[in-house]
């Protein structure tokens, strides 16, 4: 005989295909814009979290990493990897799950697909960020590296900041055309560029999201002019970077949680003391954000937890009274909370001995 789960057994799942259904139900740019509201809200809340960096068991071939964050009522962790040359596999270089639980109980409450939640979170991430640092104004930005993350970065961008103008540059040029193939039609003018000089020249807001784990220079400091704002999100593990270091120097650096950027962002090729701002200070009104026209101001954004929490949380809120979830039996439920072997048995088919 088999065993029906009750109700508070059942966790709610949110599937790749559920996921796409909900994006399109709810709108690319405004889900972006609600993701960086939602995240900026919980990012003013800094002391309710436990902070803590990242899980990760490094390989040869990449990484694959434990988010984990809580505020006392709800507990969230992400697992995620990280493998560059995954592409030349015809594979996602970083796919992710993610999973939200009831403090009180330590039952789950949500389990998610968090591939295309990764993407929509840290490119909203990015605009929180862009808002709070930018110049006012802002119209164009560069796109240096055009792989999966690079349209939602755009459209984040346009929705947030009003950005009508994105350069494109991609050492691979086929990624170049992907990306002005799917933003035609977005409401941006995407233009590609033959080197990221190229790219940067007249740009307000640069962006780097590459994928290769070295440390290379993407940007070098000729390139970066006064005034400008860098969001750069594609060094986000040891040994991987993207900006010269003279960019760092003359930058006001601004980072998500210092204990995990020192060791996985731009900075990690800085000096242990070398100063950085954490976002939620910026937010709360307890340090300066952009303090003049002409600083450079730049975010080392690696991905931190506390994002992760903010989207899940998200997601739990909007799929309620959607088709865009499936409850899936994960939790043994014994009527009697004691009796798990005695549940078993009762699952046993008809005529098995014992």
């Amino acid at each position: 005989m088999s065993q029906t789960p009750s109700a508070r057994a059942l966790v709610p799942f949110v599937s790749v295909e559920d996921m796409m259904g909900l994006v399109h139900r709810v709108g690319i740019e405004t889900m972006l814009v609600e993701l960086a509201d939602a995240i900026e809200a919980d990012f003013r809340r800094w002391e309710a979290f436990d902070k803590r960096a990242r899980v990760a068991s490094h390989s040869r071939d990449g990484v694959i990493e434990l988010m984990p964050t809580s505020d006392g009522e709800l507990y969230a962790f992400k697992y995620v990897n990280g493998h560059p040359a995954n592409v030349k596999r015809g594979l996602q270089t970083v796919t992710a799950l993610g999973l939200l639980a009831d403090v009180a109980t330590g039952y789950p409450v949500l389990l998610a697909e968090m591939t295309l939640l990764t993407a929509l979170r840290t490119a909203a991430t990015s605009a929180m960020a862009a808002r709070l640092l930018a110049p006012k104004g802002a119209r164009t930005m560069a796109l240096i590296g055009n792989g999966a993350q690079a349209e939602f970065q755009a459209l984040a961008m346009k929705a947030t900041l009003g950005i009508a103008d994105v350069r494109l540059y991609d050492v691979d040029p086929a990624a170049t055309a992907k990306t002005a193939r799917n933003l035609a039609g977005a409401g941006v003018a995407a233009v590609a560029c033959a080197s990221a000089q190229s790219a940067v020249e007249g740009a307000q807001i640069v962006t780097t999201c590459t994928a290769d784990k070295a440390f290379a220079t993407v940007l070098t400091d000729n390139m970066v002019g006064a005034g400008v704002h860098l969001n750069a999100i594609g060094g986000d593990c040891p040994g991987k970077t993207e900006l010269h270091r003279d960019i760092l120097a003359r930058a006001d650096v601004f980072v998500e949680y210092a204990p995990q950027t020192r060791v996985e962002g731009e900075i990690q090729v800085m000096p242990p003391d070398f100063p950085v701002t954490e976002l939620w200070r910026v937010l709360r009104g307890e340090a300066p954000g952009r303090r003049d026209p002409r600083r450079i101001t730049l975010f080392d954004g690696v991905g931190f937890a506390v994002e992760d929490f903010s989207a899940l949380r998200y997601v739990r809120d909007k799929i309620k009274g959607t088709p865009f979830r499936r409850d899936i039996d994960m939790l043994a439920d014994p009527d009697d909370p004691r009796d798990l072997f005695g549940m078993l048995m009762r699952a046993k088919p008809d005529g098995q001995g014992r």
